[in-house]
């Protein structure tokens, strides 16, 4: 008996996930035809170019990571080839495990020692 309760909430989640992915597909397939429009179908890091079949191979990479975010001039995109954009999403998720500074924030000295420490007092001696 419990496994046919678990058998419709399986299939719910199935159809979830299914529906959610086609929408993606569908969303995606929008900016990406206009992207593909609007710039030359060249690597934005790499600069590899690409054309006929081989244009499946470039993405659209969102800025600010936001893809509900897409701006009808395209200012939030740029054309990234696989490998780019994958380096770029684990560049992305690297600095939000790091534990060091944000950018923009100070970072704290870990060394105590100062080379420079009595240089004062011996050039006054002279």
């Amino acid at each position: 008996m419990a496994s046919d309760e678990k058998q419709p909430d399986k299939d719910k989640a199935y159809h979830f996930i299914a529906e959610a992915r086609r929408e993606q597909e569908i969303r995606m397939q929008g900016y990406r035809e206009r992207a593909l429009k609007m710039f030359p179908h060249v690597c934005g890091r790499c600069g590899r170019e690409f054309e006929g079949k081989r244009l499946r191979e470039l993405t659209v990479h969102h800025k600010d990571h936001d893809h509900d975010n897409n701006p009808p001039d395209g200012s939030n995109w740029e054309l990234l080839c696989h490998y780019c954009h994958d380096n770029e999403h684990s560049r992305y998720s690297v600095a939000e495990w790091s534990e060091g500074p944000e950018a923009g924030q100070g970072q704290t000295t870990v060394s105590t020692y100062n080379p420079f420490s009595g240089l004062g007092d011996l050039l006054k001696k002279k």
